[in-house]
């Protein structure tokens, strides 16, 4: 399942963002790469203990509390202290699969990662090449999206960033732990939600707004992970 997630961040927040982005120090991506994946990334990032990185992944994070698109597909129950990347002059990062376990640094908390999600902060005619490519059951889905919103899909997927031929992408990327493991059974936890949403716009007073209702959150009692 893959959740286009637009407007995360206000246009004043992305140019705020990005002034802040643009005058950073950037690393090796290789910092956070795994074994395999470290010989198929080519890119830069922010450092994890960054003041810029930790300051900005704090605003993602609070914009995603008020998220309710976010709060409904991916039922957070933990998410990863967003990291920052940037890929220009031909860098691009190889297929790969992300790690399925990922520590936070510097503590002892660990995140199962059962969503990625990317944050775009550059606009698409910024730049060529650096779409992210996901392989999920529908087939291939290549994603580059308007600055400010957010792709979020399966962290089991198969998927790579093409090579950036012009130009420069910078985008956040970050995983979530959801209450809801499988992520079949979250896809239709968030099918009904939909659902029930839109009953619930169109006839308020429909009496199976409230029995939907109740078999959502029956089926949530079951298969959460709290």
């Amino acid at each position: 399942m893959l959740i286009q997630i637009p407007d995360v961040l206000t246009p004043a927040q992305v140019d705020a963002c990005r002034r802040r982005l643009d005058a950073s120090v950037w690393i090796d991506g290789d910092v956070t790469a795994g074994h395999q994946s470290r010989r198929a990334k080519s890119n830069m990032q922010l450092a994890e203990d960054d003041p810029v990185a930790i300051d900005l992944g704090d605003t993602i994070l609070a914009a995603l509390e008020r998220n309710p698109l976010f709060v409904s597909a991916a039922l957070p129950r933990k998410v990863f202290p967003p990291l920052f990347n940037r890929y220009s002059g031909g860098q691009d990062f190889g297929t790969h699969v992300d790690n399925a376990i990922r520590q936070v640094a510097g503590t002892g908390h660990r995140v199962r990662t059962d969503l990625s999600a990317t944050l775009f902060f550059s606009r698409p005619d910024e730049y060529e090449g650096g779409e992210l490519v996901i392989e999920d059951n529908y087939g291939v889905q290549r994603v580059k999206l308007p600055a400010g919103s957010m792709i979020l899909y399966p962290a089991s997927s198969l998927h790579h960033v093409t090579p950036v031929t012009r130009g420069t992408r910078v985008a956040s990327f970050f995983w979530i732990q959801s209450m809801v493991r499988d992520d079949g059974n979250r896809a239709l936890m968030f099918d009904m939600d939909t659902a029930i949403q839109r009953l619930a716009a169109e006839d308020p007073d429909h009496p199976s707004v409230i029995q939907l209702t109740g078999v959502y959150h029956n089926l949530l009692r079951r298969w959460a992970d709290v």
